[in-house]
């Protein structure tokens, strides 16, 4: 398993606009060989004025996630994504993880 996250950090006068554009958008991440899942996660105000947020995406592989960022796909749903940098503060902070355990219920 491979997890791949972002963070933002977000004005929270932004928080509501920044929510819609990621419900409101077709992520296209169903269409990928290798997807899991997805999730938006948001957190509390932090100390310096912002909220931070993170998207979640999990993978079979780290292979399964580079096919996706070289994909139509991911254009597509990036597309316009330089329109929506107002909303957070400076770049999207990435991280990716490869799993060295699991445990489900």
């Amino acid at each position: 398993m491979y997890l791949a996250m972002n963070r933002f950090s977000v004005r929270p006068e932004n928080a509501e606009d920044f929510e819609a554009v990621w419900l409101g958008r077709d992520s296209h991440l169903k269409d990928m060989e290798g997807f899991v899942h997805f999730h938006m996660l948001k957190g509390a105000l932090r100390e310096d004025g912002t909220i931070l947020y993170a998207s979640h995406t999990m993978w079979e592989s780290e292979e399964a996630f580079q096919a996706w960022t070289r994909s139509a796909q991911f254009r597509e749903a990036h597309k316009g994504a330089g329109q929506t940098r107002k909303l957070h503060e400076g770049h999207p902070h990435f991280e990716g993880f490869s799993a060295i355990q699991s445990i489900a219920s």
